[in-house]
C-alpha cells in the first residue's frame, strides 16, 4: 500500500483528502506545516507528497527545495490556487512532479496521483537497469561505444527483464557470450544460476546426458545418478553455445523440452517441470542453416522470439581504441607488466587491420605485444599476415566454396601451430592463448591432424 503525505495548513481540506485518498487504498498521513513535513519524510518511507504552495510558517517552494534534498527521487504534486499557476510551473522547473489547482475535482485528483506514483515506479525501474548496465561496464565485460554496439546494448535492456528466448548471431569472437552473460545479469533471474553449454565441445553421444542428465544404471557407464545442464539452470538461464553443432535427434529433444518446459532424465519416467531462460548462439547464420536442412525450422521458430546480430570488429573500428586500452589493462595485470599505450603508429595499423578474428584476435595480439615490450609504449606489434585479408576481399572469397572451407583450416591450423609454438608445446596454455575451451581445442588438433 502506497504511503502518501499531505502538507497543508486548512484542516477542512486536509480532512478532506485524507478521505478521499483512504477510500482509494491509500495510506494517509496529513500534517500542516513545514517543518512537520520534512521530518516525516526523514523518517518514514513515503510514495507521494501533495504539498499545498501556501504555508503559514515555510513557503511550499522551499518544503519541496528540503523535501528534494532528503530524497531527489520522491514525488511531489504541488496544491495551488488558479491565479498561482504560474508560480506552480515554477515549481515544476524545481523538481515537482505535477501541479492541481484548487478547488479540485476528485477524480482529477486520483488520475493525477496515480499518473504520478505510475511514472515514479517506471522511472526507479529505468534506474535499477541502468545501474546493472553500469555494472556491466565496469566489470570489464563490456565494452564498445561505436553506434552499432549501442543499439545492441539497447536491445539488451530491452529483454533482459523479459523470458523472451533469445539468438545471438555472430562471428567467432565477436563476444556472444558475454552479451549472453550480460542478458543474464540484467535480468530477474540472476541470482540464480546461468549454466553454459558449448554444444561443439560435447560428443554427440554425450550430449544427450549432458544436457537432460541420467539416472544410475541409465547406460554402462552410468555409475551414478547426474543432473543435466538444464536441471541446473532451473529458475536461471541456460546459454546453447554453437547450437547448430545439434545433431538432429537431439534436436528434437531440445524442441520437446520448450514445448513442455519439462525434462526427464535418460533412464527415469519422471518428468522435472522447469523454469528456465534460454539464450542461444551461432557463428552462422541458423535461417542459412534452416534452408541448407542442417537445422530444424520447427526449432528455429522456437528459439527466435528475439534476435540479437553482433557485428564483426571491422564494422565497430571506434570501438577498437577502447579495447586496446581494456587489454592492455587486463594483460598488465596478468603479465606484471606496466605497459601504458600503443604508440600512434601502431594505433593506425591496429586500426587499419581487417580483424577476422574479431575481438579475440585484438586480445590475443595485445596480450601477446604487452608481453614482448620492453619500454612502456608498445612500438612493434605483430599481427599475423596470414590472415590479413580485407572486408572487401570477402565477398569475392565467398563465391569459392572451396577456398573458403581450403583457407579458414589452413589459418586455424596455422594459428594452432603457433599457439603451441608460444606455450612450449603445452595444449591446456595453447589454447588458453587462443581463448578456447579445452575440449574443443583436443578436437580441433585431431581433426587438422596435429599432432
Amino acid at each position: 500500500m502506497e504511503k502518501i503525505l499531505i502538507v497543508d495548513d486548512n484542516e477542512y481540506l486536509r480532512f478532506t483528502l485524507s478521505e478521499l485518498l483512504e477510500g482509494a487504498g491509500f495510506a494517509v498521513t496529513a500534517v500542516e506545516d513545514g517543518g512537520d513535513a520534512i521530518r516525516q519524510v526523514k523518517e518514514q518511507p513515503y510514495s507521494l507528497v501533495i504539498l499545498d504552495m501556501k504555508l503559514k510558517e515555510m513557503d511550499g517552494s522551499e518544503v519541496l527545495r528540503r523535501i528534494k534534498s532528503i530524497k531527489e527521487s520522491l514525488p511531489v504534486i504541488i496544491l495551488t490556487a488558479f491565479g498561482d499557476i504560474k508560480s506552480a510551473v515554477e515549481t515544476i522547473k524545481m523538481g515537482a512532479n505535477d501541479y492541481i489547482t484548487k478547488p479540485f475535482d476528485n477524480d482529477d485528483m486520483l488520475k493525477v496521483i496515480r499518473k504520478t506514483l505510475e511514472m515514479n515506479y517506471l522511472n526507479q525501474e529505468v534506474n535499477i537497469l541502468r545501474k546493472k548496465m553500469e555494472e556491466a561496464y565496469k566489470s570489464g565485460d563490456v565494452v564498445g561505444k561505436s553506434k552499432v554496439m549501442l543499439d545492441v546494448f539497447e536491445q539488451v535492456k530491452i529483454v533482459a527483464p523479459t523470458n523472451l528466448t533469445v539468438m545471438i548471431e555472430g562471428e567467432s569472437g565477436t563476444g556472444k557470450e558475454i552479451i549472453a552473460n550480460m542478458i543474464h545479469r540484467l535480468s530477474d533471474r540472476n541470482k540464480n544460476a546461468l549454466i553454459s553449454v558449448d554444444c561443439g565441445a560435447i560428443p554427440d553421444t554425450l550430449i544427450e546426458s549432458e544436457l537432460f542428465g541420467h539416472e544410475k544404471g541409465a547406460y554402462t557407464d552410468a555409475k551414478n545418478m547426474k543432473e543435466g545442464k538444464f536441471e541446473l539452470a532451473n529458475n536461471g538461464t541456460i546459454f546453447l553455445d554453437e547450437i547448430t553443432n545439434l545433431s538432429d535427434s537431439n534436436q528434437i529433444k531440445l524442441l520437446r523440452i520448450i514445448q513442455e518446459r519439462k525434462v526427464t532424465r535418460l533412464g527415469s519416467k519422471k518428468p522435472i517441470d522447469l523454469n528456465v531462460r534460454i539464450i542461444v548462439a551461432s557463428n552462422i547464420r541458423l535461417s542459412d542453416a534452416v534452408n541448407n536442412k542442417t537445422f530444424r525450422h520447427d526449432l528455429y521458430y522456437r528459439l527466435n522470439e528475439f534476435h540479437i546480430d553482433l557485428p564483426p570488429l571491422r564494422e565497430r573500428k571506434d570501438d577498437i581504441p577502447l579495447f586496446v586500452e581494456y587489454f592492455i589493462k587486463d594483460a598488465n595485470k596478468e603479465l606484471n607488466k606496466s605497459i601504458r599505450e600503443v604508440s600512434p603508429v601502431i594505433m593506425e595499423k591496429l586500426m587499419n587491420h581487417s580483424w577476422p578474428g574479431n575481438v579475440r584476435e585484438l586480445r590475443n595480439v595485445i596480450r601477446r605485444s604487452v608481453l614482448l615490450s620492453l619500454t612502456p609504449v608498445i612500438n612493434t606489434i605483430q599481427i599475423p599476415d596470414d590472415i590479413m585479408r580485407m572486408p572487401q576481399q570477402e565477398s569475392a572469397v565467398e563465391n569459392d566454396k572451396f577456398s573458403i572451407k581450403h583457407s579458414t583450416k589452413a589459418v586455424e591450423k596455422e594459428l594452432i601451430i603457433k599457439a603451441l609454438n608460444e606455450s612450449g608445446g603445452n595444449k591446456s596454455k595453447a589454447a588458453k592463448i587462443l581463448n578456447m575451451n579445452e575440449r574443443t581445442f583436443y578436437r580441433r588438433l585431431k581433426s587438422l591432424g596435429i599432432e
